[in-house]
């Protein structure tokens, strides 16, 4: 009986070996489920990130569009202040001169 006892006890042993590693596969399966949700996160994340870059390349191309335009009325405004300044000093002499 002495056979049948040793048996048994190795039995036990890997029985307690299999729930072992059944307990290891299902962390491990967890874990990697932990490691898929914190990759789509990142990858959500970065979605996020490169629509708020988009937005703020068009804001800036916006803003670049503005400030030409706004360059071109200065520059218009200085030529039209140039040209009054020109009939300001005919005007007078004209005056000074009647």
């Amino acid at each position: 009986m002495s056979a049948i006892g040793s048996i048994t006890a190795r039995i036990h042993e890997i029985s307690g070996v299999a729930t072992g590693i059944a307990a290891a596969v299902e962390k491990q399966g967890a874990a990697t489920q932990e490691i898929v949700r914190n990759v789509a996160q990142a990858a959500s994340g970065t979605g996020g990130v490169t629509s708020n870059i988009a937005r703020v390349a068009g804001g800036a191309e916006e803003t670049g569009a503005a400030a030409s335009q706004v360059l071109g009325a200065a520059t218009e405004l200085s030529r039209q202040s140039e040209q009054l300044a020109t009939g300001m000093s005919r005007f007078l002499a004209i005056v000074r001169a009647a």
